[in-house]
């Protein structure tokens, strides 16, 4: 198999696991705009409260976005669009990061979730936006290596709301459902994607990056 052959795998897979989030997102969008959508109405948000929808348009950027920063051809071969498309990724990731946060903060749980997850969104989405700065920082300083991992780590994160629907659906099919046993299913979907996030950053093979300007955008790196 190609080179070029063997970059596609990971964009196919995240644009698979990110259609989940960013289709219930924009289904929640057509709702709240007064549209007859299969989701069932939430009663904590009434309106176009302003903080769901900047945190569902953040978060289909981020997604969709953050696709295209890993394909390594575009990378390589317009690194001055690949710096211009990484502000608008970190943007976006703050975006997300905040918004989740204050509906987090503002907004009553969603029923049947316990005070375990509220404590994780607030980590998550601090986490996040700290691991966007630190990539911001790396790059700063040319530090390739270090802006990449931190930039996975972000994108990992905030890419949760994927793996969560396999996590809860397997977890409560096999251990059965709950508030607790929910919360831990969430917890696992964002855990799960740490772990392959690491292991992404930490796999043996790659050669290490030249440091300078032109290798230092501000972008999710693989």
């Amino acid at each position: 198999m190609s080179t070029r052959e063997r970059g596609w795998p990971v964009p196919v897979g995240l644009a698979a696991l990110s259609a989940i989030p960013v289709a219930a997102g924009l289904l929640r969008l057509v709702q709240l705009s007064g549209g007859a959508t299969p989701l069932p109405a939430d009663p904590r948000f009434s309106g176009f409260p302003l903080a769901l929808v900047a945190h569902i348009i953040g978060s289909a950027t981020f997604a969709l976005v953050g696709i295209v920063q890993l394909v390594p051809r575009l990378r390589r071969r317009h690194l001055d669009r690949h710096r211009r498309t990484g502000r608008v990724l970190v943007a976006a990731g703050l975006v997300v990061a905040g918004s989740g946060l204050w509906l987090t903060l503002f907004y009553a749980a969603h029923p049947g979730t316990g005070p375990l997850l509220l404590a994780l969104r607030l980590l998550v989405g601090s986490s996040v936006a700290g691991f966007l700065l630190l990539g911001i920082a790396a790059a700063r300083r040319h530090d390739v290596p270090a802006h990449r991992a931190w930039m996975i780590r972000a994108y990992a994160l905030a890419l949760g709301a994927g793996t969560q629907a396999f996590t809860e659906g397997i977890g409560g099919a096999l251990l059965g459902t709950g508030e607790l046993r929910g919360d831990l299913y969430k917890a696992a979907g964002w855990l799960l994607n740490l772990a392959v996030a690491e292991a992404l950053i930490r796999r043996p093979g790659r050669r290490p990056a030249a440091p300078g300007p032109a290798r230092s955008a501000l972008v999710v790196q693989q």
